[in-house]
């Protein structure tokens, strides 16, 4: 269950707490869930009992009372804990939701974390001539787009999109690592125009991206030969089980990632090119870490825990792929 969809859920129980006449509210347009502040515990936590005290005109640790029962009946929920003046905490059944997760990853293809959020909105962006802004001002359209929105794009005044220029012309890189030097530091840091860009190694971080998703590519047709497919499930064993969390954390973090173009003109939107590449520089390096532990080794036979580890390594592959393309760059099968 990602935090996008553990929002919808707690959103879910408020509803139900209305409709069973226990709250009189309207049900609010969003939740905020994250990581569990000092004091708390589980997975996630929410304030949505403090945010809808005072409209309900009750204390909010009586709105927790009355939302705990109908979150801790949802699906992947396994207990909701009240802390404080009255914080929800959330645990997760991990491996369900985890498997779930990967399901999903899979069904949606590289449209993953696609939306409809920004449906109907459309962002107007003044750049400069300049090679930067047009690149980066590409990269927003294509994320906006991701999103549901649309962006127009103007040669005009006042600017407001106007990056650190390049200095001197990223063309000689090639189309891929010349987007990249210019997509991945900050709009307001100057980009590295460098032949490093360009280096097959892992100090480059481009390379480091698109090596993740081309080793997932070849340890699928490696797993096709040794006759087992991808399987969401348990990925099992203690010597992965750290791995495939810190995956499946990133993994679930990737439609978050892409609604940050959402404050677009704001500077923080306008850092969501930025944003997305450290984004997968993170989940490339998880990748690698689990690709180790994805295929049985010397006479052993592929498990349940193999499908499993092998859908999601899968799954990270299609994510890194999806990234890359609403960066405008090439993610090739083999490298």
């Amino acid at each position: 269950m990602t935090p996008v969809e553990l929002s919808r859920t707690v959103l879910h129980a408020v509803r139900r707490a209305v409709d069973a006449g226990e709250l009189t509210v309207d049900v609010p347009s969003r939740v905020v869930v994250g990581p569990p502040g000092p004091g708390g515990c589980g997975d996630y936590a929410t304030n949505i009992a403090l945010q809808l005290a005072r409209p309900a005109g009750r204390p909010p640790l009586l709105v927790a009372e009355v939302l705990r029962p109908h979150l801790a009946r949802a699906v992947g929920v396994t207990g909701v804990e009240i802390t404080g003046p009255g914080f929800l905490n959330i645990s997760l059944d991990r491996a369900a939701a985890s498997a779930a997760l990967v399901e999903r990853i899979l069904e949606e293809g590289t449209r993953y974390g696609h939306g409809t959020a920004l449906a109907g909105q459309v962002f107007a962006l003044r750049v400069p001539y300049d090679v930067r802004a047009e690149v980066l001002a590409d990269a927003l359209a294509r994320i906006v787009g991701s999103q549901g929105g649309r962006v127009e794009v103007e040669h005009r005044e006042p600017v407001n999109l106007r990056p650190v220029p390049a200095p001197e012309d990223p063309a000689p890189l090639g189309l891929d690592a010349a987007r990249w030097a210019l997509l991945h530091p900050a709009p307001h840091d100057r980009p590295r125009v460098t032949a490093d860009h360009l280096v097959q190694r892992e100090g480059n971080p481009l390379f480091r991206v698109r090596y993740a998703h081309a080793r997932t590519r070849a340890i699928g047709r490696n797993a096709a030969d040794l006759g087992f497919s991808a399987r969401p499930g348990d990925v099992d064993g203690p010597d992965t089980r750290e791995a495939a969390s810190a995956l499946v954390t990133l993994l679930a973090d990737h439609p978050r990632i892409l609604g940050t173009v959402a404050a677009v003109p704001h500077p923080d939107g306008i850092a969501a090119p930025s944003r997305l590449t450290r984004h997968l520089i993170a989940l490339a390096d998880a990748t690698l870490v689990l690709l180790p532990t994805v295929l049985p080794r010397g006479e052993e036979k592929p498990s349940a825990a193999h499908r499993a580890r092998l859908a999601l390594a899968e799954a990270a592959g299609t994510v890194l792929a999806g990234g890359l393309n609403l960066l405008g760059i090439d993610a090739p099968d083999h490298l």
